[in-house]
């Protein structure tokens, strides 16, 4: 017993970010439908929608479509089924006596004289109603219960779908690309200071070959991830950041801007110490927008 009641870890599949690009027919096919008035539709239809959710299980994918459909799957219709077959059974050889006894007055009522009930009972029409009555609330009670209980395990489903749905949704349409864009630009900045970084740090000058392997080498040492880093990219970034130096009042590279990445004869790589590239690019804030 303690093996079955003892809890279990399990991997479950998560996307972090997931982005719904759905497109809705016209109104002409929702008007064909007929079974949903377009007034009820929680979209437009003809037009396109981008959703962008964050932290989605695998499993919860199909819910994120905004004309899902709720229903039960099996395991959860035995689940529920099961339990009320249970409870209907006591509940049904209970007031067996009584059905029996309203099957024999239906039956005597219309002239079945095989059937044999007590006269007497037959012509008490107290008798009859408060067995006609006690077996109505019987199995009305049992089937509010039931109603009930379906009831409400729809809608904490449905609660767990529009918690999916509210707290998971990052961002609508427009405001989609531009969480892409500067998510984009996020990472771009990440790349620029993770080769600053090696570059700056390394004891000795390196050549774009030996600074991607040590890129690659560093991330599968500290965080235990293989990568393919792109460093054409980065270091073509590093290059077009140029600016001006001041010194003591004194401007460095008056005639032409200076790059925070050069190369020397032999193709290495070299940047500017920190507190240079620091200026630099305090630089090139300040005349961003100038």
């Amino acid at each position: 017993m303690n093996k079955l009641l003892k809890p279990t870890e399990q991997n479950i599949e998560i996307y972090e970010r997931v982005v719904l690009l759905i497109k809705f027919k016209d109104k002409s096919y929702f008007e064909s439908k007929k079974s949903k008035k377009l007034e009820n539709l929680n979209f437009i239809p003809g037009k396109m929608y981008v959703y962008l959710y964050g932290n989605i299980p695998k499993f919860d994918l199909e819910f994120l479509f905004p004309n899902v459909k709720i229903g039960m799957t099996w395991k959860d219709r035995l689940l529920f089924g099961l339990p009320a077959i249970g409870a209907a059974i006591p509940l049904l050889v209970k007031v067996l006596p009584q059905l029996i006894f309203i099957l024999g007055i239906i039956l005597f009522a219309m002239g079945v004289e095989s059937f044999r009930i007590d006269q007497e009972k037959s012509h008490d029409i107290m008798a009859v109603l408060l067995t006609t009555l006690s077996v109505v609330i019987a199995f009305g009670g049992f089937a509010f219960k039931q109603y009930t209980s379906y009831q409400n395990k729809q809608i904490k489903f449905q609660k767990s779908v529009t918690e999916t749905l509210f707290f998971k949704n990052l961002a609508i349409n427009a405001g989609v690309f531009k969480s892409l864009i500067d998510d984009a630009e996020e990472e771009e900045c990440k790349e620029i200071i993770l080769v600053y970084y090696h570059l700056l740090t390394s004891k000795k000058l390196l050549n774009p070959k030996e600074l991607d392997n040590h890129i690659e080498a560093w991330m599968d040492d500290k965080f235990d991830t293989k990568i393919d880093f792109d460093i054409n990219n980065c270091l073509r970034n590093l290059e077009e950041i140029e600016g001006k130096i001041v010194k003591d009042n004194l401007e460095q590279g008056s005639r032409c801007p200076i790059p925070l990445l050069t190369y020397d004869h032999q193709g290495r790589c070299q940047v500017l110490p920190l507190q240079e590239a620091k200026t630099l690019i305090d630089y090139v804030w300040d005349n961003a927008f100038g």
